[in-house]
């Protein structure tokens, strides 16, 4: 569970980039509530990380912004009774987060135009039908 984080290929994220903190979990728990710190802050400094290629930093940069402070990402779990599982589910959500926010742009379409046998098998189509409801009209 320690140890470097995995994000893709060949970005690896240190253990000693990311930041542990522990408190603990609101909501109903049971005895063990009020002694154990399971509830997880895992925080990771986007913007001063080495981990990441300059072109990778600024499109994770601009595509994290919205969740950024002063260029630290910080993820909270706190789903799961114990701090080992709140550790993993932490560390998951950061790997996948990062994944998607480093992923390339997805390629551009390119505009295309209906071939003119489409077009005109639409036309026909149209024809046709408009034909067999003017033939179901009764005329008066």
């Amino acid at each position: 569970m320690t140890g470097p984080l995995h994000v893709r290929g060949s970005v690896v994220v240190p253990e000693a980039e990311l930041a542990w903190r522990f408190s603990r979990s609101s909501g109903p728990g049971g005895q063990g509530v009020n002694t154990t710190d399971s509830r997880v802050e895992l925080s990771f400094d986007l913007a001063g990380t080495t981990a990441l290629g300059p072109a990778l930093k600024a499109r994770a940069l601009e595509r994290l912004a919205a969740r950024l402070v002063d260029g630290v990402i910080t993820l909270a779990a706190s789903e799961y009774r114990s701090q080992l599982r709140n550790r993993e589910a932490a560390r998951e959500r950061l790997a996948a987060l990062l994944r998607e926010a480093i992923a390339p742009p997805p390629k551009r379409r390119r505009p295309t135009k209906p071939s003119k046998g489409a077009v005109e098998r639409r036309l026909t189509a149209k024809k046709h039908r408009s034909d067999l409801k003017r033939l179901r009209r009764r005329e008066d």
